[in-house]
């Protein structure tokens, strides 16, 4: 029986008072609730775990203004370029704004870690074993140009994702078995082997291409044509390389939609492009822009002094989040010597003097990593739980004791004791001081550090000075962005100043991250060369937890094993997102966890910006 998740407004509903639409969904929701097969998940949302925050009768979403006015233009800056308006491709560079212009088979949401909504598909069937994905498509889903989409554009579009698209689609969307056209508004996908709870997740968020405008295109080349797209913005106007400019669709088929009530509010969008952040800095002080995210906090504590901040035509705001934040540090090559012993990176740990470094050159403002997972639920802190003793119970004779014990915590700001301890743990693997100099078996300890931006370059000097004390020699080497993503894929380096990023639901990326495979595989995330047993199991376990607190559970218990290696120096973390704007835009009272979301702010400023 197919299973009823379409929105409460909609061309179905003309003529409907709200209250018959909710009694419908009700009726419907008991039905399937007592007659559904019982292989039959889910009814409304689609969650990696647990229970949607939103049931079937649901209104609008908790973090936007329903009420939130239409109109106005929002203009914000871009450094660099664009070359394609083609997101998905693998060639060329996209701007992130074309995000608005295609719509998914569901939507995510942003104040719940990974639960999906109705969008393209009003419905989706999936047996418990999350085995397969059977999507229903809303009959009123339609492109730009009018047309309805249908089950030929969902399939086109897997096919053409599957061998054109980028490389994490090309590698999910291959976990699909088969894939079938049960009518003009039903797909069917079953998985292969290899899929996990995940899987399903992912393949609900795939983009819908428009198969009349695609065939006989190359799909594989960039492109400056404007595609048909079907999302609540249009393109309006392209600059190549320097201006994009985004219209709301008036008659978008989906804006009545619970998910999508109250976003999309600007009548247009404007991405000027800039060379540097300098110039955009400065366009931003001259009224040029609307809203910056500003991610240098020297700038943000120093700089936000002009004018237009003073009598208030700027306004500047700090949001916290419960995201986890970049995971920034200087990582080990344990593929290399000497930094394949363990007591060497706890001893170059020691060696950072983070606070001089935060007080110095950020102000103070930030706070010290302590996890792979920091600012979120997902790092561990304390002691181990019953339930991630039990997770690493099978592997205790291989891991470190202090695993089992309180999770890591960085030194004490006792610069001088932490580098007796220092010297201490290098002596002891063997690294002895001769005539000032850090030696073993007569070979100096040197090593590089490769940068990929020159403003890293101050954190980079600051440690080589707490170095140069224990008799160690380093040096900096700054690349451009090109000649680093070699070295970096190729894992071509000593130590480099990088990060890994997480979301509030890991899954199948910590296998990219952390495993054997990845260590040894070019251009996967496993920058430092990551090879344990407890690790593979544990990443491998992280995208088939059972439920929202096995996850958590799993994320702990890996995070341990993960600082108990020492693979990085831990560095800086805000949790928050620092964002000045212009006084006439708006944004609701609730932010989500993930932090604001443009797509929900608005301005008063109807007329004025144009």
């Amino acid at each position: 029986m197919r299973r009823i998740k379409s929105c409460l407004e909609g061309t179905r509903w003309d003529g409907m008072t709200l209250d018959m639409r909710k009694i419908i969904i009700h009726i419907s929701f008991l039905i399937l609730t007592f007659i559904a097969p019982a292989h039959a998940e889910s009814f409304y949302g689609l969650a990696t775990h647990g229970t949607p925050k939103y049931g079937p009768d649901f209104d609008h979403l908790s973090y936007v203004n329903p009420d939130a006015p239409k109109g106005g233009t929002l203009k914000q800056a871009r450094i660099g370029t664009f070359d394609t308006l083609n997101p998905f491709s693998i060639k060329g560079k996209a701007d992130d704004g074309l995000a608005l212009f295609y719509d998914r088979l569901m939507a995510r949401v942003w104040d719940e870690p990974f639960t999906l909504y109705p969008l393209i598909a009003e419905s989706v069937d999936i047996p418990e074993d999350r085995s397969a994905l059977t999507v229903h498509i809303n009959p009123a889903a339609r492109f730009h140009n009018g047309n309805p989409i249908t089950a030929d554009d969902v399939l086109f579009s897997f096919e053409t994702l599957k061998e054109k698209g980028r490389p994490n689609m090309r590698q999910i969307y291959r976990l699909v078995e088969t894939i079938e056209k049960i009518d003009d508004h039903t797909v069917k996908m079953t998985f292969g082997e290899g899929y996990n709870r995940e899987t399903v997740m992912i393949l609900a968020m795939m983009p819908v291409l428009s198969k009349a405008y695609w065939t006989g295109r190359d799909f594989e080349e960039t492109t400056l044509d404007t595609p048909v797209g079907s999302g609540p913005y249009r393109i309006a106007e392209v600059d190549p390389g320097r201006k994009l400019v985004l219209e709301r669709v008036p008659d978008y088929w989906a804006a009545n939609l619970p998910v999508n009530r109250g976003q999309f509010n600007f009548d247009r969008l404007v991405f000027d492009y800039y060379r540097d952040d300098t110039v955009a800095f400065e366009s931003f002080k001259a009224g040029e822009y609307d809203l910056r995210r500003e991610n240098d906090i020297a700038q943000w504590v120093s700089a936000y002094d002009f004018t237009a901040v003073q009598n208030g035509a700027v306004k500047t705001q700090s949001f916290p989040h419960a995201r986890p934040e970049k995971v920034r540090s200087l990582i080990f090559n344990t593929r290399r010597a000497p930094f394949d012993d363990i007591r060497v990176r706890k001893a170059l740990t020691l060696a950072l003097d983070f606070d001089w470094i935060n007080k110095t050159l950020f102000h103070g403002h930030f706070k010290r990593i302590t996890s792979y997972y920091p600012n979120s639920e997902l790092a561990a802190h304390g002691q181990p739980s019953a339930g991630e003793t039990a997770l690493l119970g099978p592997w205790k004779d291989q891991l470190p004791e202090d695993v089992f014990g309180p999770s890591w915590t960085p030194p004490a700001s006792d610069v001088r004791q932490n580098l007796k301890t220092a010297d201490a743990l290098l002596k002891e693997a063997g690294w002895t001081i001769e005539n000032g100099r850090r030696v073993k078996n007569g070979q100096p300890f040197s090593f590089e550090i490769l940068l990929n931006a020159p403003e890293e370059e101050k954190i980079a000097l600051a440690f080589i000075r707490s170095l140069k004390r224990l008799g160690i020699d380093a040096h900096v080497r700054v690349l451009d962005s090109a000649a680093y993503r070699g070295r970096l894929n190729d894992y071509d380096f000593d130590m480099t100043l990088y990060y890994w990023w997480n979301s509030l639901s890991p899954g199948t990326e910590q296998m990219l991250y952390w495993s054997c495979a990845a260590a040894n595989q070019p251009a996967r995330w496993n920058f430092a060369g990551i090879c344990n047993p407890a690790v593979d199991a544990l990443a491998q376990d992280i995208a088939d937890a059972k439920d929202r607190a096995d996850l958590v559970a799993h994320a702990h218990a890996l995070d341990r094993v993960l600082m108990a290696g020492h693979y990085m120096i831990p560095l800086y973390y805000a949790g928050e997102d620092d964002i000045a704007y212009r006084a006439f835009l708006h944004h609701p009272e609730t932010i989500p966890i993930y932090g604001p979301v443009l797509e929900t702010w608005w301005t008063d400023n109807i007329m004025g910006n144009k």
